[in-house]
C-alpha cells in the first residue's frame, strides 16, 4: 500500500497497517517528515485531549467522526505515548503536551513505522494518479506517476493535510487527487486563524498590540471563553482562533470583556459605594489599562472623566451592554499563512465512517485534515489524525 503524506495521520496509518503485516510505502513532497508536528503547540505538541467528544468537531456530517473516535480513543494514544516513556503534562481544558519537545511524538511515530518495516521516502513529487480499469494480476488498483518513477499499489491512502501553513508543506494536493477521482469537495477555508481588521478599527486595535485579556468571544454560531491577544493586525489568542472556525466573511463578532461579572449590577454597586471615583479606576483592576482607555474612547467618551455619581443609571446600563457586547466586524483573517487547520474538504458522504475508504473507489482512502472533519483548538485535530489513520490502517 502507498500513503501520500508523512504527517501525523499518514505516519500513524503506516504504523497501523504495518502491524497487520502489510508492505507500506509513505511518500512526501517535503524534505523532512512531520513538520507540522514539530511546530505544533509551541514546539511541545498538544497531541490529544482528555475530553474528546463529537461536539469538539466541525463537519457537514457531525456524526461522521464518531466511529473512528470510538475505535481509537485518546486513551489509546496516551497508552502508546506512555509505552514510549514520553513525559507529558496537562494544561487547562484537558490539553496534553509533551514535557520536552514535539520531537518526542514524531519519534514515537517513526519508531513504530520502523518496527513494522514501513518505508518512508521524502522529496517525492506526485505527477499523476490513476485507477486501473481492471485490477492487475498482482492486485494493483492504483498507479502513481512520481519523481521517483511509477509506483503501483493495491491501496492508496491520501493523508496530505490541508492548505494551512504552506511553508511547512501545506498544499492542495489532496483536494486535487479527490477531484481527479470525481469526489465531491466542500469549499475550503482557513480555520483556527487570527482575525484581521482594517480602517479606523484596525488602527485602534493596533495600539493594543501585545496586550492580552481573558474574555468571552462569540457570534450567532458559537461562543468561546479564553484568552485573546491584540496584534498589529487584529486579534489572535485561543478564543479568537476557536471562533474563527465559526466565522464567515462579512459577519461580526462580539466580545464580553467582563465574563465573570454581571456588569449592570456591578456598575450600579460601585457607583453607590464610590460615587466620587471614575469608572476607569475600577475597570483597570480587571482589564489592561490600554484596553480600558480604548473602550472608554469608543463607547463612553463623554463620561470617561466624570465621577460615577454623576453618570445616569441609564447611561451605566448602556455602558454595561457595551462591555458585554462589544461588536466588531473583522475585515478577514490572516488566511492559510498562519491557520492551524483547513476547514471542510473531501465530503464525508464520499467515505465510509468506519474505514475512511471511498464508497465509489475500492482501495482509495482519505484521512486527517484533508477530510471535512475539523477539531477545536486543544489537541482535537491530532486525535482525529490518530483515529482516522487507525481506521484506514486497520482496513486498508
Amino acid at each position: 500500500m502507498i500513503i501520500i503524506g508523512a504527517g501525523a495521520a499518514g505516519l500513524f496509518c503506516a504504523a497501523t497497517a504495518g502491524q497487520r503485516g502489510l508492505s507500506v510505502l509513505v511518500i512526501d513532497c517535503s524534505n523532512k517528515v512531520g513538520k507540522k508536528i514539530l511546530m505544533s503547540g509551541g514546539g511541545r505538541c498538544n497531541f490529544t485531549n482528555r475530553d474528546i467528544t463529537p461536539e469538539n468537531y466541525i463537519s457537514g456530517n457531525p456524526h461522521f467522526c464518531i466511529s473512528a473516535l470510538r475505535r481509537y480513543t485518546q486513551w489509546d494514544f496516551i497508552e502508546l505515548i506512555e509505552a514510549h516513556d514520553v513525559a507529558y503534562h496537562e494544561r487547562e481544558r484537558g490539553e496534553l503536551f509533551c514535557d520536552r519537545s514535539a520531537r518526542d511524538v514524531l519519534q514515537v511515530l517513526l519508531v513504530e513505522c520502523e518496527r513494522v518495516g514501513a518505508r518512508i521516502e521524502t522529496r517525492v513529487q506526485i505527477i499523476a494518479a490513476n485507477r486501473k480499469s481492471l485490477v492487475s494480476k498482482e492486485g494493483f488498483r492504483y498507479t502513481l506517476e512520481t519523481s521517483m518513477g511509477p509506483l503501483q499499489s493495491r491501496s492508496l491512502v491520501v493523508a496530505t493535510g490541508g492548505l494551512s501553513v504552506p511553508t511547512l508543506g501545506g498544499s492542495g494536493l489532496g483536494y486535487q487527487l479527490a477531484e481527479q477521482f470525481d469526489l465531491k469537495l466542500l469549499p475550503r477555508q482557513a480555520g483556527l486563524v487570527p482575525f484581521t481588521f482594517s480602517g479606523d478599527m484596525g488602527e485602534q486595535l493596533a495600539t493594543l498590540s501585545g496586550v492580552s485579556a481573558d474574555v468571552e468571544l462569540f457570534n450567532e454560531c458559537s461562543r468561546f471563553r479564553g484568552n485573546i491577544l491584540f496584534t498589529h493586525r487584529g486579534i489572535s489568542g485561543p478564543a479568537a482562533l476557536q471562533l474563527s472556525s465559526y466565522w464567515r466573511p462579512g459577519q461580526s463578532i462580539s466580545i464580553n470583556v467582563l465574563p465573570d461579572l454581571s456588569p449592570h449590577e456591578w456598575l450600579l454597586s460601585i457607583k453607590q459605594a464610590h460615587p466620587k471615583t471614575r469608572l476607569r479606576s475600577h475597570l483597570q483592576r480587571l482589564l489592561p489599562k490600554g484596553l480600558v482607555h480604548l473602550l472608554e474612547g469608543i463607547h463612553w467618551p463623554l463620561q470617561c472623566d466624570m465621577p460615577l455619581g454623576e453618570i445616569a443609571n441609564t447611561t451605566l446600563t448602556d455602558i454595561a451592554s457595551r462591555l458585554t457586547h462589544w461588536q466588531l466586524k473583522p475585515s478577514g483573517t490572516e488566511g492559510y499563512r498562519t491557520a492551524e487547520v483547513t476547514l471542510y474538504g473531501v465530503d464525508t458522504a464520499e467515505l465510509s465512517s468506519k474505514t475512511m475508504e471511498c464508497n465509489r473507489h475500492p482501495g482509495l482512502f482519505f484521512i486527517g485534515e484533508v477530510v471535512d472533519v475539523t477539531g477545536h483548538l486543544g489537541g482535537y485535530n491530532f486525535q482525529w489524525a490518530w483515529s482516522s489513520g487507525f481506521a484506514a490502517g486497520h482496513y486498508v
